[in-house]
């Protein structure tokens, strides 16, 4: 299973996530909502295959943590990863949205700096100043929307600037996020859980639970599981190909500042 969007810190105990899913050879990115997260999270998973961790800064805690962005600079060099970061326009953060959009462009700015990353973004009631901001910032990287809820225009406008999807059972669990499915590129589409948020039957969704989001795709996508998996599986191939060219930028532009401090 490939989970893009997991905030294993968050269940009860971490650790027991990451043996399982490492246990069943699940690939998985700890998603992290703040930078001191990061650094805990990367405690808990250690030397785990196949789990990477993400330096975040939530738009939901934008409010009491924007502070952070400083922490988020000093962290992404040795950071493979960015997430969870973005803008959240739902009502109980719409009056923190100009201080949210700030922030992003920081992050955006700081993750240009460093080369790019692959990022998992929150576009939550916000797609449309997300897609401007990362519009204005090309080189931050590689952006991948997590659980996409905007509308098909939207969609379509981050598609064109190069922008991948990370979908989930819940989201494809609903008439409105098959709709968009069946608009994604299936070259740029990936599986996430989103847990502990997302849930089945009263239950955290894990990064081994899955099966539900691959059946819907299979559905869309007229594919039998097997040949689901095999795409997702060249998927996260090409996405990975991307973190190592962006990896790659950044050690070439260390090596340039070195050079010129010292001439």
């Amino acid at each position: 299973m490939i989970d893009l969007h997991c905030h294993v810190d968050l269940f009860p105990d971490p650790g027991a996530i990451v043996v399982e899913a490492t246990r069943r050879g699940c690939h998985v990115l700890a998603v992290t909502t703040t930078p001191l997260a990061w650094e805990g999270t990367n405690a808990v998973v250690g030397r785990a295959p196949r789990v990477c961790v993400a330096l975040g800064l939530h738009p939901e805690l934008v409010a009491q943590r924007h502070t952070e962005v400083r922490q988020f600079r000093e962290l992404l060099p040795i950071a493979r990863f960015v997430g969870e970061i973005g803008m959240d326009g739902s009502a109980p953060h719409r009056d923190t949205l100009r201080l949210q959009r700030a922030v992003f462009d920081d992050l955006l700015r700081a993750t240009a700096d460093a080369g790019g990353r692959v990022m998992s973004i929150h576009s939550r009631g916000a797609v449309t100043p997300v897609l401007d901001s990362l519009e204005a910032r090309p080189d931050a990287g590689t952006a991948v929307l997590h659980w996409f809820t905007g509308s098909v225009e939207e969609l379509r406008r981050a598609a064109r600037l190069g922008c991948w999807f990370s979908v989930g059972p819940e989201m494809l669990g609903t008439k409105g996020g098959r709709t968009l499915l069946r608009i994604m590129a299936r070259d740029r589409v990936l599986t996430e859980s989103d847990g502990p948020f997302s849930q089945a039957a009263g239950t955290p969704i894990t990064p081994w639970q899955l099966g539900g989001a691959l059946a819907i795709l299979g559905e869309v996508w007229d594919l039998d599981e097997e040949e689901v998996q095999r795409k997702l599986d060249a998927n996260l191939r090409v996405l990975t190909n991307e973190s190592r060219r962006h990896s790659e930028a950044f050690r070439g532009l260390g090596k340039l500042i070195e050079e010129e401090a010292s001439s």
